[in-house]
């Protein structure tokens, strides 16, 4: 059973989110710290302790802003450890999925926290940590396939596909572009770029998948190629350059 420390500076947070993980099954022990400080001590004293020692920690659910030390700020100094704990960062903010990921996070939980989101990250560590795998998932599906799920202040709404403009990938996520702003969902890049290929979806970059009927102009200008989508300008990759020109070419 994973033995989990929760960081977040606000109270009323930090307790409920202590209160969801005891009650998972997969969860030993869970406690909380009020700051990354004293998560820092917390997480030494874990490590003097070693693996199977009584203060030991597998997994901490961490807040990013925080006053002083950050919550990317400690991940940060984690990496320098021998066996560092597992991290999942659980934030209001969609815009550091980036950073996280490139910190080895294993989930990133968007506030306010869901019940079934956590178990879903809880179920990410305790992979990772090798710990009795929990009951079979069970799948789910869009509602329809003219639709995408996304989750906004805790709220599943669903994204019309053909309003969406372009894709771009963040690590594990995808962030969604439409006239109206930008979603963050957890599906890889290549993912979307399977399902979404007969809607008119290409990709142009490794970072960046466009629909074809929201490209406006083709540019070249000495030598490279990039596309404008809406008011953004997005570059288009040597290798995607000669297919995209010939799909837009038999644009209806």
């Amino acid at each position: 059973m994973l033995r989990a420390l929760a960081v977040d500076d606000e109270r009323p947070t930090l307790e409920e989110l202590v209160y969801l993980l005891n009650a998972d099954p997969r969860i030993g022990t869970a406690e909380g710290a009020s700051d990354a400080t004293e998560a820092l001590r917390r997480i030494n004293r874990a490590l003097e302790s070693g693996p199977d020692g009584p203060d030991a920690i597998d997994v901490v659910f961490l807040d990013i802003q925080m006053p002083g030390l950050d919550g990317l700020d400690l991940a940060r100094l984690l990496t320098g450890f021998a066996r560092p704990p597992l991290v999942v960062f659980v934030t209001a903010h969609e815009d550091f999925a980036v950073q996280a990921f490139d910190l080895d996070a294993v989930d990133y939980v968007l506030k306010p926290v869901r019940r079934e989101r956590l178990a879903e990250a809880v179920r990410r560590a305790a992979e990772q940590r090798g710990a009795t795998p929990p009951p079979p998932r069970i799948p789910v599906h869009e509602p329809d396939p003219d639709h995408i799920t996304v989750e906004l202040g805790g709220v599943a709404r669903f994204v019309p596909v053909d309003d969406i403009t372009h894709v771009e990938a963040q690590g594990d996520y995808a962030r969604l572009h439409t006239e109206r702003g930008s979603h963050l969902v957890r599906i890889p890049l290549s993912t979307l770029e399977e399902r979404w290929r007969a809607r008119g979806f290409v990709r142009i970059h490794r970072r960046h998948l466009v629909a074809l009927r929201h490209i406006g102009e083709l540019r070249l200008d000495a030598g490279t190629v990039s596309v404008l989508v809406g008011s953004e300008e997005l570059q288009v990759s040597r290798r995607h350059a000669r297919e995209l020109r010939d799909l837009l070419m038999r644009r209806p």
